[in-house]
């Protein structure tokens, strides 16, 4: 991933962040000598340090590329929206020549793995799932000996992924003056097209209020 001045984050807390309130992505595992990596798209718990839990089935064919390399990669992206020609045009360019371009969020998190397969370990990960995903609650306690998850936790495995490097980009017109960022802000806002409003306060938050 190309990460420019303008697109980096200042501080881990940014990726941090992200990845508290955008909680779905893939698992990218290469494995060993493998012609093509292993990719799985996945729901995930993130503590806001660096451990990521999470579970798959016990028959899905990325627990191999795993076994053979403990080395995945935790892609995840966001906040994407399109920019058109007239957004942004520069200053006295007529807006038909304007360069389009995309605004997103990206988080690629390399992880060393960890397999769980003690029915408590893999309890524990979707209790954290559930307390994430369903913080009003409304489900029966996970417990590996009780009814009426316990008899099904040998359907899934745990995966715990240990965050070691981290590369992030935040691509929000950082290359451009605060006033082109707050026009398009404000266009975004009007617009209220997908991901447009969280977009917007992406913006907001990093333009220099001087």
């Amino acid at each position: 991933m190309l990460i420019r001045q303008s697109d980096s984050v200042s501080d881990e807390n940014e990726w941090k962040q992200f990845l508290l309130t955008h909680d779905f992505g893939e698992i990218i595992a290469p494995g060993i000598n493998r012609e093509l990596p292993l990719v799985a798209p996945t729901h995930f718990h993130f503590d806001g340090n660096n451990t990521v839990s999470l579970h798959f089935a016990f028959d899905n064919p990325i627990w191999e590329a795993l076994k053979e390399k403990s080395l995945a990669i935790l892609s995840v992206y966001g906040v994407y929206t399109y920019i058109p020609t007239s957004w942004n045009a520069n200053t006295n360019q007529n807006l038909q020549d304007g360069i389009p371009t995309s605004y997103y969020a990206a988080v690629q998190a390399v992880c060393k793995t960890e397999i769980l397969d003690d029915a408590a370990d893999i309890a524990h990960i979707l209790t954290l799932q559930l307390d994430h995903f369903q913080p009003e609650g409304g489900h029966a306690p996970v417990k590996e000996d009780m009814l009426p998850y316990g008899p099904f936790l040998g359907a899934i495995r745990g995966l715990k992924l240990t965050v070691t490097e981290v590369r992030a980009k935040f691509k929000f017109g950082g290359n451009k003056s605060s006033d082109h960022r707050l026009k398009i802000a404000e266009l975004l806002i009007h617009r209220q097209a997908h991901n447009d409003t969280e977009a917007a306060e992406f913006i907001l938050k990093s333009v220099d209020p001087s």
